[in-house]
């Protein structure tokens, strides 16, 4: 009778738990239908579905999603309630950032200066510069000269035109408020770099901004036919101009390099002043360096004063002195970092160079004093030049010891954190993006400053023990005192990846580098152009791996499998380690890129394989490269315990050698 009352007893507790767990997945398919009408447009789905969200712990995001729908229409008091409603959350930080945007391209400015101090991302560069720009309307010629410095900084660093970024620089540079330290100067200097990007919104934005004269018409002929326009001139004595045929040159460059410089040499350049020269000069550098063209380092020599560049134009400078065809030009790289902001110097790709370049140029005890200490600053086993720097000081990569274990009450912090919850809930159900997004907010923005380091690493492992790897890898990597090396390098499916390494003879570090950059160990990653999986693959390079080893009946849906995704990414990467004579950084680049552009790129001089890596003219693929190598150097000291090395992995790399086989033209 005692059984019967226990078993009668659980399954009533079971029926309620089949019955809560219904009602759950039933109230999660509103949130994931919310989603799907916000993506659409459909604010009559969202309002129907709201009342049934609440509740629910991601009911944030459906607050945000119906009310950021019709935020164009909604009253301040509709907003308020909203932002009342999700107070505290990321929704409504998310909600206010765009409600601020709105606010200043109404020119609201009153509503604006009220709401930004509740801000607490701050993360917004269009909302900062409304943000500025209320403040020098507010002081007018007492506006203090760091407002017109920071606005200065922002507009010039921002790739796409924007209204509160380029409106806050038109009023300063029209007032001169702000001690003039924006001037017409620097709207010239935006619009060069935004021809160069082919932005053209922003190269006419610029351009209003730079002149009173109306010079749109002969602008659209200088993007419509760039060398016809400059036929068509004789002289350029104004400074307006002046900037348009160089804004022509520029446009020129971006097509036709040898043309741009004959322009520049024989007609032009003698009318320009210095500065507008050299510019042009670091242009077509720049044109020609991103090229692989043997005369980019020369190109750059004719630069009369680094300082006239900016610092991206810079460096392109040390990457077209990095494959000078007569060898490494060390002068040119010591010039070019030195002539950096002071924001570019602190980089460590140009800290490392520069050491290098004092080393090469050495004229005395202090300038060899002066590299060694560049190179300790930034000697550490955390990233490609960190890792570089150590072996340059006579060490071995060696993983550090890890951090004092988590206490009871970090790990209880971090459990019970809703912002963390939340984005966990949301990734668990699909919605990763969102789930992302609000992670993020939470470890970075949330306070000021972000988490500390052991906050850092005990949100860290908390998405690690929820086998969330890409969080717990990117959380753990902000850390700045503490690293915690099963964190940054987890080894998730660590049989499968290890043993089919092994069958096919390939270094099982560096499929877990490559893994940890393709996908952060998320199976079900897919990309924006339909790679899938664990590694990454294309439909089409899975096909065509398939056939190569053998697996029969393979479909693209198999790359969902976790072991066939291993099997077909391992497979091919293999294949093109083998094309490439066993260097990691161009299978690497070939796997990121496709085997023909690293064919090319390694034509030229033979180089170190950090300097290949560095001038690999594609910043997605260079940034690919070296994180994949570096990753495989860490992973490859944790795996066997021992000091590894970078520069081995990086090898030299040059044209295909003559006696090497004839490259696999088939590999996709």
């Amino acid at each position: 009778m005692k059984l019967r009352t226990i078993l009668a007893s659980l399954a009533v507790v079971l029926a309620g738990c089949v019955q809560a767990q219904s009602q759950n997945q039933l109230r999660d398919e509103v949130l994931l239908d919310m989603q799907r009408a916000f993506a659409q447009g459909n604010k009559a789905r969202l309002a129907q579905l709201l009342p049934q969200a609440q509740g629910h712990v991601l009911e944030p995001w459906a607050v945000y999603w119906e009310l950021r729908s019709r935020l164009d229409t909604a009253s301040p008091a509709e907003i308020q309630q909203a932002l009342a409603r999700i107070a505290g959350t990321y929704q409504e930080d998310r909600l206010r950032n765009d409600w601020l945007l709105l606010l200043g391209q109404r020119r609201q400015w009153d509503l604006f200066a009220q709401e930004f101090p509740k801000y607490r991302m701050r993360d917004d560069r269009e909302v900062r510069c409304y943000a500025l720009l209320t403040e020098a309307l507010r002081e007018g010629d007492r506006t203090p000269p760091a407002v017109a410095e920071e606005v200065r900084k922002l507009w010039l660093g921002q790739r796409e035109a924007d209204d509160g970024c380029t409106t806050a620089a038109g009023h300063l540079i029209e007032t001169g408020h702000g001690g003039r330290k924006l001037t017409k100067a620097d709207a010239w200097r935006k619009a060069r770099q935004a021809m160069e990007a082919n932005r053209q919104r922003a190269v006419s934005d610029a351009v209003e901004i730079a002149t009173t004269k109306d010079v749109q018409k002969m602008l659209a002929e200088v993007n419509a036919a760039p060398s016809k326009f400059l036929l068509s001139k004789v002289t350029a004595i104004s400074r307006t101009r002046r900037e348009l045929v160089g804004l022509a040159l520029i446009k020129l460059a971006t097509g036709d390099i040898d043309h741009a410089a004959a322009q520049l040499e024989s007609k032009w350049g003698p009318q320009m002043n210095p500065e507008e020269r050299d510019w042009v000069w670091g242009v077509i550098g720049h044109q020609a360096a991103f090229r692989l063209d043997p005369n980019a380092n020369a190109y750059y020599a004719r630069v009369e004063r680094d300082s006239h560049l900016s610092d991206e134009l810079l460096q392109w400078k040390v990457r077209a002195a990095l494959r000078a065809p007569k060898g490494i030009d060390w002068k040119n790289i010591l010039e070019a970092v030195d002539a950096m902001s002071d924001a570019g110097k602190a980089d460590a790709a140009w800290t490392y160079w520069r050491a290098r370049a004092l080393l090469a140029t050495a004229r005395g005890e202090n300038h060899r004093a002066e590299a060694q200490k560049l190179l300790e600053g930034i000697a550490s086993p955390k990233g490609f030049y960190e890792q570089l720097a150590l072996e340059d000081l006579g060490q071995k990569v060696v993983l550090p010891a890890r951090p004092a274990p988590l206490t009871d009450e970090e790990r209880k912090a971090a459990r019970n954190d809703p912002g963390l919850n939340r984005a966990l809930y949301a990734i668990g159900i699909g919605l990763r993006s969102e789930g992302t997004r609000e992670w993020n907010y939470t470890t970075n923005l949330h306070k000021a400053g972000g988490l500390g380091d052991r906050e850092l690493l005990a949100a860290a492992q908390y998405a690690c023990d929820r086998e969330v790897w890409d969080r717990c890898i990117n959380t753990s990597e902000r850390t700045k005192g503490e690293f915690d090396v099963d964190q940054r390098y987890p080894t998730p499916f660590r049989e499968a990846v290890v043993k089919r390494s092994k069958e096919i003879n390939l270094d099982p570090a560096y499929v877990y580098g490559l893994i940890r950059q393709e996908s952060r160990f998320v199976t079900d990653a897919r990309s924006g152009v339909g790679a899938s999986g664990l590694m990454q693959v294309m439909p089409a390079t899975a096909r065509w791996t398939a056939n190569k080893l053998g697996m029969r009946g393979f479909s693209a849906d198999q790359l969902h499998d976790r072991d066939t995704n291993i099997a077909i990414g391992t497979g091919y990467l293999k294949l093109v380690l083998d094309d490439f004579g066993g260097s990691m950084p161009m299978a690497a680049a070939a796997y990121n890129a496709g085997p023909s552009r690293p064919r090319n790129w390694r034509n030229g001089p033979v180089l170190e394989g950090a300097a290949w890596a560095e001038t690999v003219p594609f910043q997605e693929t260079r940034d690919y490269v070296k994180k994949v190598v570096s990753n495989a150097t860490s992973y490859a000291a944790l795996l066997t315990g021992q000091p590894q090395s970078l520069k081995a992995r990086l090898g030299t790399i040059g044209p295909r050698d003559a006696a090497q086989p004839e490259a696999n033209r088939d590999l996709p």
